[in-house]
């Protein structure tokens, strides 16, 4: 399974998910996004829904009904009642049943980068588990070492 940790310097997560949510959708895949709070869940839906209406993306909340069909599902844990087999955990915090999932973007900023160090060291020590690092140079992003 592979773990891409994003490193957010100079956009917020709500502005970064939507191009890896779309390009999973893309696929034919689905995502689960989650996080504790329930506010950065409602930062992150209008972040779906932000853009030309050609490109939003369609996505509901966990406890909200018709899980099942959600492309995208928002959620304060990592149950994935939509089918998802990839999971962004958008709050800094490392989740062990993430590892459950074929991909997880796992981000992080400054305020959580000490969390994310523990959990780098520890993933790359795992068999079957492989780490990679993304971080933002201007509008790009670039893996790192």
């Amino acid at each position: 399974m592979q773990v891409d940790f994003y490193q957010l310097s100079r956009d917020p997560v709500e502005q970064v998910l939507p191009a890896i949510a779309g390009r999973i959708l893309d696929m034919g895949a689905r995502l689960l996004v989650v996080a504790q709070e329930p506010d950065r869940l409602e930062r992150i839906s209008a972040g779906l829904w932000a853009g030309p209406p050609e490109s939003f993306l369609a996505h509901g909340r966990a406890g909200e009904g018709a899980e099942s069909v959600q492309p995208v599902l928002l959620a304060m844990d990592c149950a994935a009642a939509n089918g998802a087999r990839h999971v962004a955990l958008v709050d800094g915090l490392w989740r062990e049943e993430a590892l459950g999932f074929e991909r997880v973007f796992y981000f992080f900023d400054a305020e959580t980068v000490e969390g994310a160090r523990a959990s780098w060291r520890d993933l790359a020590k795992r068999e079957g588990v492989t780490p990679r690092f993304w971080r933002q140079e201007g509008r790009k992003w670039v893996q790192g070492p």
